[in-house]
């Protein structure tokens, strides 16, 4: 890439792309069950050559991976969990940093009340989280999901589905 000033090329470094992380959102079961916690897992995908911060990062100017969730109709979510970090060094910092590479899967339940009455569970869920690769890191990036499942019986058979989410 050239920079051209008063007409004489300059080389410069082209600017580096912002990775194309994708984040998802799974339920361990078909349906969800009235009476029983709906477990539910974000997974957040990132290609080689990049990393996202963890949820703790050990540097105060870097922007920790969280996740905001808001079930609808009274519904509440639990605690979530996140995945164990690892630790790396990059160009950018002289200390160890705590960083999510590959995929990260942050998992959480949401327990439906035996006496729930509406026919499906909706949630909503704002991930924010920071990209990096070993040089630069880019601004931070929201990504919203809308999960909807529909909700059975207390006697009502349920099947599970997307095991490898929940490993």
């Amino acid at each position: 890439m050239f920079l051209f000033v008063s007409g004489i090329p300059i080389a410069v470094a082209a600017p580096t792309p912002e990775p194309n992380i994708s984040v998802a959102g799974y339920f361990a079961t078909d349906k969800a069950q009235k009476g029983k916690p709906l477990r539910v897992a974000i997974v957040i995908d990132v290609p080689a050559g990049y990393h996202i911060n963890s949820n703790r990062p050990l540097e105060s100017y870097l922007i920790a991976t969280s996740v905001k969730v808001e079930p609808e109709n009274g519904l509440h979510a639990g605690v979530v969990t996140y995945p164990r970090p690892v630790m790396r060094t990059f160009k950018f910092s002289n200390k160890q940093l705590s960083v999510y590479e590959g995929q990260a899967r942050l998992k959480f339940s949401v327990p439906i009340p035996a006496n729930y009455s509406d026919g499906s569970a909706k949630i909503k869920a704002r991930v924010r989280l920071q990209s990096c690769n070993d040089e630069v890191c880019f601004p931070p990036k929201n990504y919203d999901l809308d999960l909807k499942i529909d909700v059975v019986g207390t006697t009502e058979r349920v099947r599970a589905t997307n095991g490898w989410a929940f490993k």
